[in-house]
C-alpha cells in the first residue's frame, strides 16, 4: 500500500472532472489518487506536469518518459507508459526492453533516438549537457523539442521521485521491468 493513502471515490466534483480530463474516463491512477489528496501538491503537479501532447512525438515522448523512468528504477510509472502508450508509439519489444536494459546507442534506435537517448542519459547523470550532446540533439531536433526533451526528463524524474519513495503499488494491468 502507498506510504499516503490515496483518495477513494467518490471524489469531489473539481477533482473527478481533473481525473477524467487527465484519464479519458479510466480509473484514476495510483499516483494521481495520492496526490490529488495533497491540494498543494496536485496544483504543482498538474501545472507543471506536461501532461499534454506537447511538440513531440508520441514516440519521441514515450522514450524520453521511459528511459527517465527507468533509469530512476520507477517500475510504477515505466509500466503505466509502456502499457498505455507503446504501442500507439510503434515501440517494439526489444525497443521496451531497450529502456530499461540496452544502451543510449542499441542498433534498434534511429540516429535520431540515439542521440535523444544519450541526451536522457547524461541529463540523468550529470543534469547537464555536454557541446556534443547538445549539439547532437540539435541536428535532429528543433529548440522546442529540445527544451521539452529537457523537460521532460525532468518533471519524469520528479514523477519517479514521488512513485518510489511513497511506494505506490504496481497498477494491476501496468508493464513490468524485463528481466
Amino acid at each position: 500500500m502507498s506510504r499516503i493513502a490515496p483518495l477513494s471515490p467518490p471524489y469531489a466534483p473539481e477533482i473527478q472532472e481533473q481525473f477524467d480530463r487527465i484519464m479519458r474516463g479510466a480509473p484514476p491512477l495510483m499516483l494521481f489518487r495520492v496526490m490529488a489528496g495533497k491540494s498543494r501538491a496536485w496544483e504543482k503537479f498538474r501545472g507543471g506536469s506536461l501532461l499534454d501532447r506537447g511538440p513531440l512525438t508520441l514516440r519521441e515522448r514515450e522514450i524520453v518518459i521511459d528511459r527517465t523512468c527507468a533509469l530512476n528504477k520507477c517500475e510504477y510509472e515505466w509500466g503505466v507508459h509502456v502499457t498505455a502508450f507503446g504501442d500507439a508509439a510503434h515501440l517494439t519489444s526489444e525497443q521496451v526492453r531497450a529502456t530499461v536494459l540496452g544502451e543510449s546507442d542499441a542498433s534498434c534506435w534511429s540516429e535520431a533516438e540515439r542521440a535523444m537517448l544519450a541526451a536522457v542519459d547524461a541529463l540523468h547523470r550529470r543534469a547537464t549537457l555536454s557541446e556534443a550532446e547538445f549539439a547532437a540533439l540539435k541536428a535532429h531536433y528543433d529548440e522546442t523539442k529540445i527544451v521539452e526533451i529537457i523537460q521532460l526528463c525532468g518533471f519524469y524524474r520528479t514523477v519517479s521521485y514521488l512513485a518510489n519513495s511513497l511506494a505506490l503499488p504496481l497498477e494491476p494491468n501496468a508493464a513490468r521491468f524485463p528481466q
